[in-house]
């Protein structure tokens, strides 16, 4: 936890905006804005379900790619 003190002779708006920076800069509240609504993390059933899920698209894509009836599109990381 950091601990905030008003400069001296330091005015209240400016104090406050020296605050909200330095809150914005640590990330501390966006971090927590995150972890407000947790989710539940899915069980062991859930998992292999979506794992068999997600296998069985990318077997069908693979297979519509190398027929020549999906188009190879290039893979964008950002």
């Amino acid at each position: 936890m950091v601990e905030f003190k008003r400069k001296k002779g330091e005015s209240f708006e400016g104090f406050l905006r020296r605050f909200n920076k330095t809150l914005l800069r640590s990330r501390k509240l966006k971090e927590f804005r995150n972890r407000k609504y947790l989710k539940a993390k899915k069980n062991k059933a859930g998992q292999k379900e979506y794992a068999l899920a997600s296998k069985k698209i990318r077997e069908k894509n693979e297979y519509l790619r190398k027929t020549g009836k999906l188009k190879e599109e290039p893979r964008n990381r950002w």
